[in-house]
């Protein structure tokens, strides 16, 4: 299975404190800046900042609620994160394979 892999998203997961937000989403079903930042050790503010990141590449949508944006993680872009995650753990495991087949092949010759 090939899958293009999007580099603006695995940029977005790509960072601790997004991947955290994500978690604490998906237990929770949803999220604020303010309930976010309650339970990380990062201002309000810098998580207002990830919550773009993820809003811009699609991982989560906002709704306005009050004052706030309740932000939900978008599971068909997650699938697609995850996708990709599969098909290049896919392709280097076979490459490392190719290598071993060829690293095994020399250790034969040399004991030959």
């Amino acid at each position: 299975m090939s899958v293009t892999v999007d580099d603006e998203l695995w940029s977005a997961v790509g960072d601790p404190t997004r991947r955290r937000m994500l978690d604490l989403m998906l237990a929770d079903g949803f999220g604020t800046a303010t309930s976010l930042s309650d339970r990380l050790p990062v201002t309000r503010q810098a998580v207002a900042k990830h919550l773009g990141v993820l809003h811009r590449v699609g991982l989560v949508h906002a709704t306005p609620s009050g004052r706030e944006r309740r932000y939900e993680v978008d599971e068909e872009q997650l699938a697609c994160a995850v996708a990709q995650l599969a098909s290049v753990g896919a392709s280097w495991d076979a490459r490392l394979h190719r290598i071993k087949r060829i690293a095994e092949a020399i250790q034969r010759d040399r004991e030959n």
